[in-house]
């Protein structure tokens, strides 16, 4: 005896049909995101002193990530600069991080822990060596700075990795031929102010805030650095991330008479951990590239941010995530 199967309605027919098409665009939409939920959880950003540029560029950065990526919980933390961010980044107090390129490099070589696992995200804007007097300083150069009392950044910092090497190139040595005072932006200026000083190597982009600050309360004066080029660059390998630059007239107006400055830059990069989740590091560059505008209106640097140079991140090879995100962008 056969029993008979019992007869689908073409109302049911139907709405099964569409919901296998529904189910079938559902797994297409998932397929063209990639397949993989949006990243999301608590991630740790390493800055800088409050009154330097990397801090106000990391405060800038939450604020974009907050609508790329709201499932990311984007937290700040300061630190004394470059290499005290690397060191961060390292020990796995953050997840990302800003640091010089010569900064970087200096790492690698010195052997440090999990030097050898960093990646880039992307090349950022350049740093300009700012060596800053009292405007009724007598001081033209570098070289001049004998026995004087001299800010050269804190220890851990980029600023005193270059102070270094440019009173090197300035034929100076660092603990016998100055004074040196291990300060960073938050204090130089004040101790410019008062007398305690009796000059300050910075490097940032530009313009820093502290120094703009400072100007309006205090004459001071931007020292050139343009013969300190090719001697630093004869010290060898780990300088040739240094290169000639200017800075414009009008980086800070009250500062600068209307003259353009000779100087030395050097870039930033962001970095991160070769493991970091690839998905939360491509959305990083992604927001990163995309905020330019936006960040570079209240910081100017950040105006030098371009798809096209910041795959340039010479130490460091581009994290997947980060090389993911470029190679979707390209035409």
């Amino acid at each position: 005896m056969v029993t008979a199967l019992p007869r689908i309605g073409c109302r049911a027919l139907c709405a099964a049909i569409a919901a296998l098409i529904a189910l079938g665009l559902l797994l297409w939409w998932l397929l063209s995101m990639g397949g993989a939920p949006s990243p999301g959880g608590r991630v740790t950003l390493a800055t800088g002193v409050p009154t330097g540029v990397y801090a106000r560029y990391g405060e800038l950065l939450k604020q974009d990530l907050s609508s790329d990526m709201p499932g990311v919980d984007l937290r700040l933390t300061r630190s004394e600069g470059s290499i005290d961010n690397l060191r961060q980044l390292t020990s796995g107090r953050a997840e990302f991080t800003i640091a010089t390129a010569d900064a970087v490099a200096t790492y690698q070589m010195q052997g440090e822990p999990g030097a050898d696992r960093l990646r880039a995200c992307a090349r950022l804007y350049d740093d300009y060596l700012q060596l800053v007097v009292p405007k009724g300083s007598t001081v033209r150069s570098a070289k001049e700075l004998r026995g004087l009392r001299v800010g050269v950044g804190t220890d851990g910092s980029g600023v005193q990795l270059i102070t270094r090497r440019l009173l090197e190139a300035a034929g100076l040595d660092f603990d016998r031929d100055v004074e040196p005072v291990r300060a960073g932006i938050d204090r130089m200026p004040g101790l410019l102010e008062h007398g305690r000083l009796d000059a300050f190597f910075w490097s940032g982009g530009l313009p820093t805030g502290a120094l703009q600050q400072l100007a309006k309360r205090f004459p001071v004066r931007l020292v050139q650095l343009g013969d300190l080029v090719e001697p630093l660059h004869r010290q060898g390998e780990r300088t040739r991330y240094y290169r000639a630059a200017v800075m414009p007239a009008d980086a800070y107006p009250r500062v600068q008479d209307g003259q353009a400055v000779k100087t030395i830059a050097v870039a930033n990069l962001l970095v991160t951990m070769d493991g970091e989740d690839a998905a939360l590091t491509e959305g990083v560059t992604r927001a990163l590239i995309r905020s330019r505008d936006g960040i570079g209106r209240a910081v100017h640097a950040a105006q030098k941010v371009d798809l096209r140079t910041a795959v340039f991140t010479d130490p460091l090879a581009l994290h997947e995530g980060a090389r993911r995100y470029y190679v979707s962008e390209k035409p």
